[in-house]
């Protein structure tokens, strides 16, 4: 696998298909989390920001491998290797990204809570917001593994099923990135600060779940 991952980082990083994605969280990051404002609600949108560009990365990762290469690589190390391996990919540089967010946020936000009245500990909103960040991208990649190939082959449906499936992750009341969001809006309001663990743990069993699957058909669609 650690071959597999180096070989799926280099077509990465060799592809510039990453560059879209990036911008968008740069861009988003700028509208979202200026000086001044709450440290929670800036956390709050940096990790909600990162649920469709993870999305978005992943696809760039499952898509980006010429056919016939991916035949050669799937025939040496199995299917399902080659397509874990780019998942993996995918979400190791949306981690990256959570942690640049929030480093971001600590250091222009705003350590007080909604109404300036209460003083926020920034290492603990720090935290909240990297958790949060990191479940969002956990579900990101649960999006983007379900609505790219191997279960959705062509971009006709790939692509306006992964903007419907963000819709629907980021504002379902049952959905773990939108309770994990909420709680540090709602933790803003008071200038409490709850790390949604829970939410992360529940993420990282979706994520698990959806790569699985598309792991499984990769090896019997190939």
């Amino acid at each position: 696998m650690t071959a597999l991952i180096r070989y799926q980082a280099a077509l990465f990083l060799r592809s510039h298909r990453w560059l879209p994605p990036l911008l968008l969280w740069g861009g988003s990051l700028a509208v979202g989390v200026q000086g001044g404002q709450p440290v929670l609600d800036c956390a709050g949108w940096a990790a909600a920001t990162l649920l469709p560009v993870t999305a978005w990365l992943v696809r760039v990762c499952v898509t980006g491998e010429p056919p016939a290469a991916r035949d050669c690589a799937a025939a040496a190390a199995g299917p399902w290797r080659v397509h874990l391996a780019a998942v993996a990919v995918a979400l190791g540089a949306a981690l990256l990204l959570a942690a640049a967010g929030s480093a971001f946020v600590a250091a222009v936000a705003d350590p007080h809570s909604a109404a300036g009245h209460v003083p926020v500990p920034v290492g603990r909103a720090t935290l909240a917001g990297l958790v949060c960040a990191a479940a969002c991208a956990l579900l990101g990649t649960a999006v983007g593994a379900l609505c790219n190939r191997p279960l959705l082959r062509s971009t006709a449906w790939a692509v306006p099923s992964t903007l419907l499936a963000t819709v629907v992750v980021l504002f379902a009341g049952a959905s773990p990135a939108n309770a994990a969001v909420t709680g540090l809006v709602t933790g803003s309001r008071t200038g409490s600060v709850h790390v949604p663990l829970l939410q992360l743990a529940a993420a990282g069993g979706l994520a698990a779940g959806a790569v699985a699957v598309a792991c499984a058909l990769a090896s019997r669609r190939t």
